[in-house]
């Protein structure tokens, strides 16, 4: 059904034409700012995440190249395309996890590693570094960048209450010792960390009956967060440092605008903001809408936890199986969703959660992959997307000054040469925001 013939339906039924048609105007307004979002996305994200780029081909001793044969292929994104990575070396089966790891690699640039303090530190002192170290050597082999998620959460899934001292004074050492020893004994490897995660909780009362929740409460969500803030940047100053939240209103705004140092900088990068979607999809309005409440405090933004599911709740926080009306639907959304957010000046990120059903949160059929490992309709399309419609792979031919021009998307592209006598030569090419779009490429003797 349209949209428009929507609208009209549940006017009619309301029976009261005064009401029945403010609800239309308005709906209708609605529905039209959410045609215009998606109509319009594709030109911003030629806009946005494109640009023009010049190639001057000489020879080694300058002269020019002309009717040289060139093929611009992108390598990686700029854009962090990525998921969680939570089952890397857990699945049992060997033949699933070979698929896992195959299909993770084949579409994102970025992962985000498990970092819950009760879990990963379960005995006091003996932190599980190995884990993690394993699983950041196999994303460098990939080209994959690792997020830390998250060191400092005052939910039971993360505070180790069964050895965390009662003492507030000791509880604020200990995780301050963690963020500092974590992030240094990280750094080169992870750079970008989820430092503190839904602070919001603490205002005005914690739903989190937890140790770390008791401390955080007694500080206030402002001061708990600036003080890991600062201990993270401390650690290493060259690193991306996010808040995340589940809340996208005022609520998180406000905590946000309050994290500044003394002489007004702010203590963090990036506005971290979760997205999961098990009650319902977002319409284009709000996701815009979200976008713009964060852009305004002129920082990058991150999706960090998106969540659209394929199938249907049994009863509370219980999900029954992947369907295949339910993937269908997935596809829509999460296309959808990518697009809109692809599209806005200051997201920089998106990352789902989780790759697969096997494990997915609350046993979701959230993934891209089924349980079997094997693809979801909606893993094909966002292929086609993000390594197909949004990805650079341009020909042409230098004209009599040696030249050819493209348009391409940012990020990391090889380059290669043929010349009418047959020589050919490749090439590393990075396209940046910002940066020089004239590329000189001298030929080897």
């Amino acid at each position: 059904m349209k949209r428009r013939d929507f609208v009209t339906a549940v006017a009619g039924i309301l029976g009261n034409a005064f009401l029945a048609k403010g609800l239309w105007k308005s709906m209708e307004e609605a529905a039209a700012q959410e045609e215009q979002l998606l109509a319009t996305a594709k030109e911003r994200i030629e806009q946005l995440r494109k640009c023009d780029v010049n190639f001057f081909v000489k020879t080694y001793d300058g002269k020019l190249v002309r009717n040289a044969q060139l093929t611009l292929t992108q390598t990686r994104h700029a854009f962090l395309f990525g998921c969680n990575i939570f089952r890397w070396g857990r699945i049992p089966d060997p033949n699933r996890e070979e698929l896992y790891r195959e299909r993770f690699a084949a579409i994102f640039n970025f992962a985000t590693l498990p970092f819950y303090w009760s879990p990963y530190e379960w005995v006091r002192g003996k932190p599980n570094h190995e884990y993690i170290d394993r699983v950041v050597e196999w994303c460098q082999q990939k080209g994959i960048t690792c997020k830390g998620h998250p060191l400092v959460w005052d939910n039971s899934a993360s505070s180790p209450d069964h050895w965390l001292p009662d003492d507030h004074s000791e509880i604020e050492k200990l995780s301050t010792g963690r963020v500092r020893e974590i992030i240094q004994r990280f750094a080169g490897r992870i750079d970008i960390w989820d430092v503190v995660n839904e602070a919001t909780h603490l205002l005005p009362q914690s739903p989190n009956k937890t140790k770390m929740a008791s401390w955080a409460m007694a500080i206030g969500p402002v001061k708990y967060t600036a003080l890991h803030l600062k201990v993270a940047r401390e650690a290493n100053p060259k690193a991306i440092l996010l808040v995340n939240d589940y809340r996208t209103d005022e609520a998180y705004r406000k905590i946000l605008e309050q994290l500044k140092d003394e002489d007004g900088r702010w203590l963090f990068d990036v506005v971290g903001i979760q997205s999961h979607m098990h009650g319902g999809v977002w319409t284009a309005k709000r996701t815009w809408e979200v976008c713009e409440r964060f852009a305004h405090l002129g920082l990058p933004l991150h999706f960090t936890e998106t969540t659209i599911v394929s199938g249907r709740p049994i009863e509370r926080r219980k999900w029954g199986d992947t369907t295949p009306e339910g993937e269908e639907k997935q596809v829509e959304a999460t296309v959808q969703f990518y697009t809109l957010l692809f599209s806005h000046p200051s997201v920089e990120a998106i990352t789902w959660w989780d790759f697969s059903d096997d494990g997915a949160w609350m046993g979701a059929p959230a993934g891209w992959l089924r349980r079997d490992m094997s693809p979801k309709p909606v893993y094909e399309r966002m292929m086609e997307l993000i390594k197909g419609e949004w990805w650079t792979k341009a020909k042409g031919i230098t004209d009599k000054e040696g030249k050819w021009q493209t348009r391409a998307f940012y990020g990391e592209h090889e380059l290669k040469i043929r010349t009418q006598d047959g020589r050919e030569v490749k090439q590393k090419v990075i396209v940046q925001k910002g940066a020089e779009k004239r590329i000189e490429i001298r030929l080897p003797k």
